[in-house]
């Protein structure tokens, strides 16, 4: 499927891994010109040149934390006008309910809700102006259903969430779309920690964690980053226009609702 994409633009943030880099890549093999961003200079720089050789796009690379407003001043300013904004950053710790003070909170809010939002403003004007545009926040399924340990998450995503809303509906007049995709597990470096976890904690092999936890999957898997990157580039195609605030979920059944 032509997806109408060649010679876009777009701003990928935490690309050099994961769902982040799996967005990236699909892009890219759309035909996409990318900046893409990560705190670790070694591994984006990797990732890129990986990129570059495989689908010859050009490739912008910014290694700054994009939570500070030092380091979204830089991004911007070596973005320039981009086409499409892919919002991606790692969750905050988990914990219990007990556990967070109000500058853990505050941490959550900058990292998932208020520093997508900066660059959803700083970027979606230019995108209305010139009719089209795309933004995808990559968020999580806790979004759908709240997961316990993970309270900093549920409570940032969700403000988000809210945010997306109202927002897109007041843009999508002009062109642009503004949608949340939901992950549930995939196999990703944040996976690996998880299983980690339960491996040591259960005393179990990491093998055996990461079956268990896939057998409460109803796909019986964990997700590809593949697949999600593919879900991200539909949503930033041309026959993605009509899809506006939606939150659409990527956890291989693993929420259990009828919407």
């Amino acid at each position: 499927m032509d997806l109408g994409l060649n010679g876009k633009r777009a701003l990928v943030c935490a690309s050099s891994k994961g769902l982040g880099l799996g967005c990236a890549r699909a892009l890219a093999g759309a035909g996409v010109d990318l900046v893409m961003n990560a705190r670790g200079a070694e591994a984006l720089e990797a990732s890129a040149a990986e990129i570059r050789a495989d689908f010859g796009v050009d490739v912008v690379t910014v290694a700054v934390d994009v939570t500070t407003e030092e380091g979204r001043a830089c991004l911007l300013e070596a973005a320039g006008d981009v086409d499409i904004l892919v919002n991606n950053a790692g969750g905050p710790p988990p914990g219990l309910w007990t556990d967070w003070e109000r500058e853990d909170f505050i941490k959550a809010l900058d990292a998932n809700m208020l520093t997508p939002i900066a660059l959803i403003k700083a970027l979606v004007p230019g995108m209305m102006e010139r009719g089209w545009g795309r933004v995808v926040n990559i968020t999580s399924q806790s979004v759908k259903a709240p997961i316990a340990v993970l309270g900093l998450s549920n409570s940032a995503r969700a403000g988000l969430t809210g945010y997306v809303a109202g927002t897109s509906r007041q843009v999508a007049g002009k062109g642009v779309t503004i949608n949340n995709l939901l992950p549930g597990i995939h196999a990703t470096d944040r996976a690996v920690s998880l299983d980690k976890g339960v491996s040591e904690a259960q005393g179990i092999s990491i093998e055996q964690a990461k079956a268990q936890r896939a057998a409460g999957i109803p796909a019986g898997r964990y997700g590809t980053i593949e697949e999600f990157g593919a879900t991200c580039a539909f949503l930033c195609s041309k026959h993605a226009g009509f899809i506006v605030g939606q939150n659409i979920l990527l956890d291989g059944g693993g929420v259990n609702a009828t919407l």
